[in-house]
C-alpha cells in the first residue's frame, strides 16, 4: 500500500494534507483499493462548513457505499469537481487528481489528533 510520509491520516482512511491554513481531503489506497472500482463521489459545496467528525463527502463503488468524514472543522473552499465525470480518479490516483475537496480550518489544533504515515501503516497492517 502507498502511504506517502507527507501526509496526515484519519483511522476512517482519509489522507490530509496541509497547505497553509487549509487542508485538501481524499481517500487512501488502502480505502480506495477495499471500495473497488469507485462509480460515483458525492462532493460537498463549496461555502459548506463541515463539523469535525460529520459526514463531508459520499464515494460509491461497485461494492458498497461509504462516507467520508471530515477530519477537521471548517469551511467547504474548493472541490474536485471533475470526480463528477471521472469519479474513477480516486482508484487511480488517490493522492493526486482523485482529492475530493480544500477545507479552510477553524483550528489547526484538530491536526494533532491525525496519524502520521508510520502510525497509520502500523494501523492497516494490524
Amino acid at each position: 500500500m502507498n502511504v506517502p510520509d507527507e501526509l496526515r491520516y484519519t483511522e476512517d482512511h482519509e489522507w490530509v494534507r496541509v497547505e497553509e491554513n487549509k487542508i485538501r481531503l481524499g481517500i487512501t489506497d488502502y480505502a480506495q483499493d477495499a471500495l473497488g472500482e469507485v462509480v460515483f463521489v458525492e462532493v460537498p459545496e463549496v461555502g459548506s462548513t463541515v463539523a469535525l467528525g460529520a459526514t463531508v463527502s459520499e464515494v460509491e463503488s461497485t461494492k458498497s457505499v461509504s462516507d467520508i468524514y471530515a477530519p477537521v472543522t471548517g469551511t467547504v473552499v474548493e472541490v474536485n469537481a471533475e470526480l463528477a465525470d471521472a469519479p474513477e480518479r480516486l482508484n487511480a490516483d488517490p493522492y493526486g487528481e482523485g482529492w475530493i475537496c480544500l477545507i479552510e480550518m477553524d483550528d489547526a489544533g484538530q491536526l494533532d489528533r491525525l496519524l502520521d504515515g508510520d502510525a497509520y501503516r502500523a494501523m492497516i497492517a494490524g
